[in-house]
């Protein structure tokens, strides 16, 4: 296996998630640590049922390293079992509830995985072969052949800390990265990783009684770095099964929410509740927000409206290179996902490798404390993602493009994969995107290549109109297109009821390439 070492920290990490979420329970056990729906779990109750998940892997032959598979919607049961697997020495392995059965049978036998908690609403995803697998099979709220009931299972189990030593080089959670077709990528993280990112917990306030609300799904590395600091903290998580923007509004207000992680898509729905202006949000202290670029419109808007402090953070699953973007204290970088972060160093590269100058647009490739141990028993892949400067220090390549304004603040133009490149010009379909975005009547918006006789490619745009819009799309394409230069130019416009998105609020563009590219080939 390729080895990589990130950068230390000022401050290198000493002690394991696992080591202080034991520390917690018995310094405060009677404290509040998880809260969904009616649930009410104490730190107390909460080690207990941690010691029963795990003490239940461990008599089923959990040795260090394995793989324990989760397939559920955000509960309670879910986060004993994050924290259980842990415990025992096994590595989580957190599925998509958006990946299709076919990616989701290749995650489990790349994976390995020793056992597999499902919930009821996903057991139809896997029902088709989970039953073939060499693997133990547990039910969170079900009965059905070839499961163990997942309460029938703990409550054999010893509520005893089995104690197992956890060195900081063991795997802690192993991530897939396709969740819709594809061959999926493991993307392997080590404890040390996520100990190295509890440098975050005091400077944003998770250990003072903090109580953040999480309604982002925990198969997502954008939910587990706010969930992670909130326990390592010794604070209180609250989860929410699934998003609804009103009813995350009435939670604030009801559970005096002090943090929390949105992806760009939820602060939208949230800013546009109709009577958002009616909930009382001022025990909020920080909101975060990750995954993709958040318009600078919605940042104003969370800024002017929303109490509390906005970071913005850019960085990867794989780690490497963060930037964070403090939107309250730089109003006028709104456009941008930051600075550095502390111990971070990024690079621009052009397509030979090479850094561009300063000001210019590049690849991002990204250094930093935090990087992921590799893609799980794929080296090649993990070759493939490797960038290395003069001094043959690793480097992860990103994917994405942007370039450094005077002041150091990272400016983001697309996913490298988005680039259209029509008659030999590279056109950026974030540049575009923001164009349309600036409509009044254009609620989202994406832009895609689709094939052009004349060009090769050339530039699409999708677009879901605000309630009540009465507009044709050839009016919306005029208005765009009279502002932006001739090359870069919209070849048409399509109106569209919704724009799938994945559940951390990424739109797949992929899906939306598709049937014009197939329709190509026919």
């Amino acid at each position: 296996m390729i080895e990589i070492t990130p950068p230390a920290p000022e401050s290198p990490p000493t002690e394991t998630l696992v080591a202080r979420i034991r520390a917690n329970a018995r310094a405060h056990p009677d404290h509040l640590a998880l809260v969904c729906g009616a649930a009410r779990v104490t730190w107390g109750d909460f080690d207990a049922r941690i010691n029963r998940v795990a003490n239940t892997l461990l008599a089923m032959g959990l040795r260090k390293g394995d793989n324990v598979a989760v397939l559920s919607a955000n509960s309670v049961a879910y986060a004993e079992v994050f924290m259980g697997t842990l415990r025992a020495g096994g590595c989580v392995t957190p599925l998509s509830s958006m990946a299709a059965p076919e990616a989701l049978h290749k995650m489990l036998v790349d994976s390995g995985a020793k056992a597999i908690f499902v919930a009821a609403q996903y057991h139809g995803l896997v029902a088709g072969f989970v039953n073939d697998l060499p693997l133990e099979r547990f039910a969170f709220d079900f009965e059905q052949p070839g499961f163990t009931g997942y309460e029938t299972a703990l409550a054999g189990a010893a509520v005893k800390d089995p104690e197992i030593a956890i060195e900081m080089s063991d795997a802690f959670n192993l991530i897939y990265s396709s969740g819709t077709t594809g061959t999926p990528k493991g993307i392997l993280h080590n404890h040390w990783m996520r100990a190295a990112q509890m440098d975050r917990v005091s400077p944003n306030g998770y250990d003072d009684n903090a109580r953040t609300l999480i309604s982002t799904p925990l198969y997502s590395n954008t939910t587990i770095v706010s969930f992670l600091p909130t326990l390592f903290g010794g604070s209180t998580v609250h989860l929410m099964p699934k998003f609804d923007a009103r009813e995350y509004l009435a939670i604030v207000e009801r559970e005096a929410i002090t943090h929390t992680m949105l992806v760009p898509v939820q602060y939208k729905r949230i800013m546009d509740v109709p009577d958002f202006d009616n909930f009382d949000l001022s025990s909020m202290r920080v909101k975060f927000s990750t995954s993709a670029p958040l318009r600078a419109d919605v940042k104003a808007d969370v800024l002017a409206r929303f109490p509390g402090k906005l970071l913005e953070y850019y960085g990867l699953t794989e780690g490497g290179g963060v930037t964070v973007l403090a939107a309250h204290e730089h109003p006028t970088k709104l456009h941008t996902v930051g600075k550095l972060a502390p111990g971070n160093d990024i690079r621009l590269i052009d397509s030979a490798g090479h850094e561009v100058a300063q000001g210019e647009v590049g690849e991002i490739c990204g250094r930093g404390p935090t990087m992921m141990a590799g893609y799980y028993g794929r080296d090649d892949l993990t070759a493939e993602y490797i960038w290395r400067d003069a001094e043959g220090r690793i480097y992860f390549r990103s994917g994405d493009m942007g370039s450094f304004d005077a002041d150091g603040f990272l400016v983001l133009s697309d996913r490298k994969k988005d680039m259209i490149i029509s008659g030999g010009l590279n056109i950026f379909a974030n540049d575009l995107e923001l164009i349309l975005l600036e409509d009044a009547d254009v609620t989202d918006a994406a832009v895609i290549g689709v094939p052009s006789e004349a060009w090769g490619e050339t530039p699409l745009g999708l677009v879901v109109l605000r309630a009540g819009a009465n507009r044709s799309a050839d009016d919306i394409l005029v208005q765009a297109n009279a502002r932006l230069g001739k090359s870069h130019r919209l070849s048409a416009i399509e109106i569209r009821d919704h724009l799938p998105r994945s559940t951390i609020g990424k739109i797949l563009k992929k899906d939306l390439r598709v049937p014009y590219w197939e329709k190509e080939k026919q």
